[in-house]
């Protein structure tokens, strides 16, 4: 009896057994990464200055000669001619002007325009857009009579009220001078070359 039930525990021993299942399950997963990348494309400005192919005419000028202040000194003073380029092309101005100092009745003064020293051998083409000046100072005495001035008390020449101005382009522009003053030596003026005017 005993051997029987022995054998029935055997058996359901081994049905215990047999009725244990193991399963492996495999999961797979799947991991997607986008990447935004952000590119930033720099593009070059050149700006490019041509230079200006013809000189300038008295219609696309505008002018003024003016005292720079603080500039009076051992008997001398200096003005500054401004040219000022209104036309719709760009032009140029070189050197020092050609000018002729008008009185208060529009009548011709004695003028006497030669270079101030250092004199620039070649001068550079001062080229002006639309908008853009050219400056030359001048330098002369109103006050201290030379040869050839008037020598009674008084003035040494008349007052000049206008510098007229030849532009390399041909014609002529009225630059009136601020303020009038007369010039002295005969209306000596002692220019420097023009030069592209402070922005």
């Amino acid at each position: 009896m005993k051997a029987g039930i022995l054998l029935i525990g055997v058996v359901l021993l081994l049905a215990g057994c047999s009725l244990r299942k193991t399963e492996t399950v495999t999961v797979t997963t799947t991991v997607t990464k986008t990447a935004t990348a952000t590119v930033t494309t720099s593009q070059a400005t050149t700006t490019a200055t041509t230079a200006a192919s013809t000189p300038c005419s008295a219609g696309s000028l505008q002018g003024t000669f003016a005292g720079v202040p603080g500039s009076a000194g051992a008997g001398q003073i200096s003005y500054r001619l401004t040219l000022t380029n209104t036309g719709a092309t760009a032009c140029w101005v070189q050197g020092i002007p050609q000018v002729q100092l008008l009185g208060t009745t529009g009548a011709a003064l004695p003028t006497n325009a030669s270079a101030a020293p250092p004199v620039a051998s070649s001068p550079p083409k001062i080229s002006l857009a639309h908008g853009k000046a050219a400056t030359a100072d001048a330098r002369f005495s109103p006050d201290v009579p030379g040869t050839g001035d008037k020598q009674q008390p008084g003035q040494c020449e008349d007052t000049a009220t206008v510098l007229r101005v030849t532009a390399p382009g041909g014609g002529t522009l009225d630059a009136p001078i601020q303020p009038p003053t007369p010039v002295c030596e005969q209306g000596s003026l002692h220019f420097t070359s023009f030069v592209a005017a402070a922005p």
